[in-house]
Parts: C-alpha cells; structure tokens; sequence
C-alpha cells in the first residue's frame, strides 16, 4: 500500500519560513520524481515544485528564490522549504510522487500565512 504523508504546515507571519516533509512508503522512492503541490481557497490546484530522481529541480516563477525542494533517498522523504512566505502562499500543500503514468498523493498540510 502507498503513502505518502505530509508534515510540517502551520500558521506563520508573512516574511516567515516552513519546513514541509513528505514522508513515502511502498514505492521505491528513487525511482519516482517527487512534487508539492498547492491548492488556495477557492483556486484549483497548482504546481509549486518538483525534484527528479535525477535530482534536477524545477519550481513555480511564484515561489522562485523563497522556495527550495529536496529530497533524501536513504529516508524515502521529500522536503519543502518555504522562506520569504506571503499571504498569497495560503494552501494546502500536496505531496506528490510520479513515475510515467503512475500518481500518488498524499492528503494535504495546510499552510497559513496571515499576521
């Protein structure tokens, strides 16, 4: 059974930072290109950034320079670092491991930013 399960949202000021992780299990990790993803109130889903397993990167222009995607192989986990935050980062964050046609998700971490 795959899982992917997300940790690290929460409520932050603007100009603060986040740490998301994604942590996978029934898959073998390395082989999949591993993405966040984004959801804003009331706006359909968005890329935010993804890593291959080649570990080439590739991010949204919204979150250019604030942003930075990791992953580490010998944990099966995915990271999003989040600096530089904005009200306009508002969303539940997604998780997301893909291999051709094949797509896992997780179930979401809401992040808030608001003062």
């Amino acid at each position: 059974q795959v899982q992917l399960v997300e940790s690290g949202g929460g409520l932050v000021q603007p100009g603060g930072s986040l740490r998301l992780s994604c942590v996978a299990s029934g898959i073998i990790f390395s082989r999949y290109r591993m993405g966040w993803y984004r959801q804003p109130p009331g706006k359909q889903r968005e890329l935010v950034a993804f890593i291959t397993s080649g570990g080439s990167t590739n991010y949204a222009d919204s979150v250019k320079g604030r942003f930075t995607i990791s992953r580490d192989n010998a944990k099966n986990t995915v990271f999003l670092q989040l600096n530089a935050l904005e009200p306009e980062d508002t969303a539940v964050y997604y998780c997301n491991a893909r291999l051709g046609y094949i797509d896992f998700w997780g179930q979401g971490t809401q992040v808030t930013v608001s003062s």
